[in-house]
């Protein structure tokens, strides 16, 4: 067992988080161990830009977590790729693909400006067992000088946040009209709004509408073409477990539409549908799986609220423009996502969105809860009932453990998107059938819960790969 610097009382200090923090474009597969180091790596090379030092020998020392599971995680890989100096929101898949060729073949990397650095994945990071206490995804970037040791210290700690070491929140809450912390905060600006609307208004303090559509359009574009590039990619994934890739073969087997064409057509032709009870589970199934198997093969993704976490929330979207509402577009998208967002902010706030702090119940768990609470608001629940649908759907994930086999987001992680999504719809559809003052336990008591939880979860199942899982299913027969 370890004992972090981060707790609840840290939570309280954050800053505003957007809506656009807690969903982003990104690289797979995972927001902490690959998005995390990736950001990192990118901020020590301006760093020593900004000191107008030639970069030469970078060393890196992953810790803890990110050294546990760092290979399975590609965090060594992310770490080298982020010290090109790209973004790995605006990464060009085209681009990642030669960038991987050049730092496996001639050990380098191409910085902005064109120069290379000599950078050797076995030799120029240093995977320590140790684990910091401030946080157990933590790395360290340091380069020798004529002047003495250049050094910066980081934490990856959730859903591609990371925090560097001392670092000072500057973007404070105060900023927006509606600062919130808690559930009941959020509640007690409802009164005459939407959760939607709250979000909306929060967002309008820091850009302006058509910003934040386009942000939104951006996302959901993402999140569709991944679950399209899911259901036509067969085959096994990378990382030596051979999982074979299932979404392709389902969609097969449902008789979908054909993939090639745009995004709103396949839409319009799924909508054609008409299917049993039976396979729409499988579609819900298929959508989840798609996108995680995109996230598993290194491809780009919606980090929602991590890219472990991925595929539920676009499922669950997915699931409502095909199946619930045949006559939905751009707004109830856009309202899906801001509810969604906002509810994994509280998450994040109050407990973790980090499954090395505590375990899977901060992916799967948050993003269930954020799928059921913005399915529920879109199905005309009230902001309190939408509340509560997030409460039942983290209740039935507390104390999930995060034990991936090989250190790789595969086993159990795929499958658990399926069951997430599934939770979260048939969480918003209790909800509605039920009154919310006739609930005994609040979206607020449910977050201190997991956080206890999150607390008393033995180490070796979060995200270390030292137990569960990970030690009884033996690599061999994989």
């Amino acid at each position: 067992m370890f004992s972090f610097g981060f707790s609840s009382s840290n939570h309280l200090k954050m800053e505003f988080i957007s809506a656009f923090d807690m969903l982003k474009v990104g690289i797979g597969p995972s927001s902490s161990h690959t998005l995390g180091p990736w950001k990192a790596a990118n901020i020590f090379i301006n760093y020593l830009h900004d000191l107008s030092i030639v970069p030469q020998k970078i060393k890196v020392n992953l810790y803890g977590s990110l050294s546990l599971t760092g290979r399975g995680h590609c965090s060594d890989i992310a770490v080298a790729l982020g010290l090109s100096g790209i973004q790995p929101e605006s990464v060009d898949t085209i681009w990642l693909e030669n960038a991987m060729t050049q730092l496996k073949e001639n050990c380098q990397v191409e910085l902005k400006d064109g120069t290379m650095l000599d950078f050797d994945l076995r030799s120029d990071i240093v995977f320590n067992k140790t684990f910091l206490k401030t946080h157990p995804n933590a790395l360290k970037f340091s380069m020798e000088t004529p002047h003495g040791e250049v050094a910066k210290t980081f934490y990856s700690i959730g859903g591609g946040f990371i925090k560097e070491e001392n670092e000072i929140v500057s973007r404070v809450v105060s900023k927006v009209p509606f600062p919130i912390i808690s559930g009941q905060d959020l509640l007690n600006y409802t009164q005459d709004k939407l959760i939607w609307e709250v979000v909306n208004f929060n967002e309008l303090a820091l850009i302006s509408e058509s910003e934040i559509d386009a942000k939104i359009n951006l996302i959901w574009k993402t999140m569709l073409d991944s679950i399209k590039l899911g259901c036509q990619s067969s085959g096994y994934l990378p990382g030596g477990l051979n999982v074979k890739r299932r979404a392709f073969d389902m969609y097969q087997s449902l008789n979908g539409p054909n993939l090639s064409v745009d995004n709103d057509a396949w839409l319009f032709e799924m909508r054609k549908m008409n299917c049993s009870f039976n396979n729409l589970m499988n579609w819900i199934s298929c959508f989840a799986l798609a996108v995680n198997e995109v996230n598993a093969a290194m491809g780009k993704i919606v980090t929602a609220p991590t890219n472990g976490s991925a595929g539920v929330i676009p499922a669950v979207l997915t699931y409502y423009l095909v199946f619930e509402n045949k006559d939905a577009g751009f707004e109830e998208i856009k309202r899906f996502l801001l509810v969604a967002a906002e509810l994994g902010s509280i998450f994040k706030k109050g407990a973790t969105i980090s499954a090395a702090m505590g375990g899977c119940q901060a992916e799967i768990g948050v993003s269930s809860a954020m799928a059921a609470g913005a399915l529920a608001e879109l199905m005309g629940a009230s902001p309190a009932t939408s509340l509560m649908a997030a409460e039942i759907a983290m209740e039935h994930h507390l104390g999930l453990t995060c034990d991936p086999v090989g250190g790789l987001v595969q086993i159990p992680c795929i499958e658990r998107n399926a069951m997430g999504a599934i939770k979260a719809i048939n969480a918003a559809n209790l909800a509605l059938k039920t009154k919310a003052e006739d609930s005994k336990v609040s979206l607020d008591k449910v977050i201190a819960t997991m956080w206890n939880t999150a607390k008393d979860m033995n180490s070796k199942y979060k995200e270390t790969s030292e137990g569960g899982l990970a030690l009884q299913v033996n690599l061999i027969d994989c």
